[in-house]
Formats: C-alpha cells, sequence, structure tokens
C-alpha cells in the first residue's frame, strides 16, 4: 500500500513526511551534473560537498531560486530520485502535498505540480508554507483568533496573518538565507579585496552572524582567493562587519513583518499582542532575529521548537487528517 508523502521542496533543503512515519528524508536541494551529458551524477548531500569544487564539465546547482523551480527538468530528476530513496515505485504511486511559497505565481504552481506527477506521483497537491508552518507549531488556526507566522528560508521569506483557516494579510519577499551569504560574499570582495565561496559565507553566517549584538562575541578567519594576485588569503571578520554586511537583507525582512501586521485587521492585530508572532525557518536561527522582529512589531516574538521541519510537519499533519484539511489546499488559479 502506497504511504502519502507530504514534501517542503525548500530552496535549501528539501524534506520528506511519509504518513504514519514521520519526516524519513532531509537532504539539501541540490544536483550535480555532467554538462555535457546532462546525466545527474549526485543529489542531496552528495552534490552540496561538490559546490564550488567541481571540475569545468560538472555543475553543482540549486534547481529553485527564490521558492522557484529554475530548471524544470533537473527539478523532476531530483524528485525522481528522491521519491524512489524514500520507496516510491511503478507499483507504489502515492498522493503527494507539497509546500510552496505564497509569493509563486500560477504557472509556477502547474510547474511544481507537474514535476511531482512525473516522478511518480499518483496525484499532488499544493499548501502555502505560511499555512503549513501555522500548522506544525501547533497554532489554532482555525478558532476566529489572530496568529502570525513570519518563515525565513533559504530563498523567501514569507509573513502571513491567519484566522479560521485562511490567510488574512501576507505579504512575501524573495529573499532568505542563500541573500544573506551572497551579501556576506559581496562585503568580503569589495573590503578585504578576497573572494569566497558560497558554503564559506554559509559558515561564517553560521558561525559568528548576527542580527543583534550578543555577549561573547569573537571574530572569525576566513579563507579565500585575493582577487588581484589570485594566491589563497586569510581575513579576520569581526561579528560587527557580519552584522553590517547582513543588515540591509535583515531590515527588509523584519520591515515586511512589521507592514504585514499592519495589513491586518484591528481585532486580529490585538490578538497577536498576546499571541505573539512566531518564526521558522532556517533564517529565523540567525541569532538576535528573534529581538529585532520584537523590536520592529512591538509584539512578543517566539521561535518555534523545530524551526527547520516546522513546515513539512505541518505539511504532514495536513495528511494524516487528510479529509478535513483539504480545503487549505492551494489551486492552480
Amino acid at each position: 500500500m502506497s504511504r502519502d508523502l507530504a514534501i517542503d521542496l525548500g530552496t535549501a533543503n528539501t524534506l520528506v513526511y511519509a504518513k504514519g512515519k514521520g519526516v524519513v528524508l532531509n537532504e539539501p536541494t541540490v544536483v550535480a551534473l555532467d554538462s555535457r551529458t546532462r546525466e545527474v551524477l549526485a543529489i542531496g548531500m552528495d552534490a552540496w560537498q561538490m559546490i564550488g569544487r567541481t571540475p569545468g564539465y560538472i555543475v553543482a546547482e540549486r534547481p529553485l531560486r527564490g521558492g522557484a523551480i529554475t530548471d524544470f527538468e533537473v527539478t523532476e530528476r531530483m524528485l525522481h530520485v528522491l521519491l524512489h530513496r524514500v520507496g516510491v515505485s511503478r507499483l507504489n504511486r502515492p498522493k503527494v502535498l507539497i509546500c510552496v511559497p505564497s509569493a509563486i505565481t500560477a504557472v509556477e504552481r502547474r510547474a511544481v505540480k507537474e514535476a511531482a506527477r512525473r516522478a511518480g506521483a499518483s496525484a499532488s497537491f499544493l499548501i502555502e508554507q505560511p499555512m503549513a508552518a501555522a500548522i506544525g507549531a501547533g497554532l489554532s488556526i482555525h478558532e476566529p483568533v489572530g496568529n502570525m507566522v513570519v518563515d525565513i528560508g533559504g530563498g523567501t521569506a514569507e509573513m502571513a496573518v491567519i484566522s479560521l483557516g485562511g490567510v488574512v494579510a501576507v505579504r512575501a519577499l524573495r529573499c532568505g538565507g542563500f541573500d544573506f551569504d551572497a551579501a556576506l560574499q559581496t562585503y568580503v570582495r569589495h573590503e578585504h579585496g578576497v573572494a569566497i565561496g558560497e558554503r564559506t559565507a554559509e559558515a561564517v553566517k553560521l558561525a559568528i552572524g548576527s542580527a543583534f549584538p550578543y555577549p561573547g562575541e569573537q571574530g572569525a578567519e576566513i579563507r579565500g582567493r585575493e582577487v588581484a594576485t589570485g594566491r589563497p588569503k586569510t581575513v579576520l571578520l569581526s561579528p560587527e562587519e557580519v552584522r553590517g554586511a547582513l543588515e540591509e537583507n535583515v531590515t527588509s525582512v523584519i520591515a515586511a513583518a512589521a507592514n504585514c501586521l499592519g495589513d491586518a485587521p484591528p481585532e486580529l492585530a490585538q490578538d497577536i499582542m498576546f499571541q505573539g508572532v512566531h518564526l521558522t525557518g532556517g533564517g529565523a536561527l540567525l541569532r538576535g532575529m528573534t529581538q529585532r522582529v520584537a523590536d520592529a512589531t512591538a509584539v512578543p516574538v517566539h521561535l518555534v521548537d523545530t524551526p527547520l521541519e516546522c513546515v513539512v510537519q505541518g505539511a504532514g499533519l495536513c495528511l494524516e487528517s487528510f479529509d478535513s484539511l483539504k480545503r487549505l489546499f492551494t489551486t492552480d488559479d
């Protein structure tokens, strides 16, 4: 018997939830291709380790950017391999529920559904990430009470006010963790004349990145290639520099959260003052992000227990109660 699946097809990571089993797969959304034959050489963690380290004919790429499919064929192949890993075959074709950003277009929605169907799903459904995150965070979304979720992912940041099983106000930015990394790469190149890779930038962000000063701050050494000479060079980065490099992107995410709260009707805004804002997604783990959102919105902010898995767990709960929660799924139009 086929086991229905929920997939959080994220720009950074893809997570798969199997009905009755929980999260069964969590891999980076990366595919390594032979550019001459278009053959898939590796996906997930194996492909992620190849980023920035491959010969010319092997390309390690992310098939999703800004939460949308940029390479339909590669995404379909990646989904096919991932679904095969969790037991999907020609004889066993499950229903698949996919989490998508609320900002994607109708064409992009159809592309995601088609990719899942071609990869082996018998039927595919979509649910918006803020709604899935709210369910995963355990919020009472069916009550006439305002709940607000801020989901900061790898490619998108989304804020939504939810009440009575529907989205009342939503703001979405194509800005997320990868934009934080890119801003760091740009800063180091301009200020220190050193080029660093995507993985190095991410490691620095995780090690000393922050949105607000924190106790016990320490600098970090990074190694890269000096742009002028082409030689390897080591640079010492301070937490203040990293914070400054991330500031523009952090500010835009926080401003969108404040504007989303401003779009909510007064009664729901009043509820959120008591309920607070719930932060999810990998970007929510940036030190000081909770403090910054709290300062901008003047309401309490809570980081959910499992920010990285919250969206797929919410979609998984929809699978467990498929018929009663079916009306939360999105349509193509």
